[in-house]
């Protein structure tokens, strides 16, 4: 996969609009174009979901959590680097969003490690 321009969306997958609102206030800030989905299955319906873009997923999801959405979208051929947001992971979590090719970061999101793992990922 080429590597991500600033100009390549951040699609946000979180379930809950307060942190979505704020993550894309905080990235637009930051010149990035954001997309928010407030469900994984937002995400996988959007018949018009960009390529390239880079992933932030919430790890807990209504209907199914974070790795299982981003396996889906790994099976639907979508390399995207992926960002997975969560509040203590456990080693499996770890595991699976390291199969998934995924960085964890985990909540709250009181520095700005979420911006710096977009950045990085942007910049491979």
């Amino acid at each position: 996969m080429p590597p991500l321009a600033s100009t390549d969306p951040i699609l946000i997958v979180d379930d809950d609009s307060a942190l979505c609102s704020a993550l894309k206030f905080a990235l637009e800030l930051e010149h990035y174009i954001v997309r928010t989905y407030a469900s994984a299955a937002a995400v996988l319906g959007d018949t018009a979901m960009p390529s390239p873009c880079c992933l932030v997923i919430d790890y807990r999801l209504p209907g199914m959590n974070g790795i299982e959405l981003l396996m889906r979208l790994r099976a639907r051929g979508i390399t995207a680097p992926a960002i997975l947001i969560t509040t203590s992971p456990g080693g499996a979590v770890r595991e699976a969003a390291e199969r998934g090719g995924a960085r964890i970061i985990e909540k709250p999101l009181l520095t700005n490690a979420l911006s710096e793992a977009i950045r990085c990922a942007i910049s491979v």
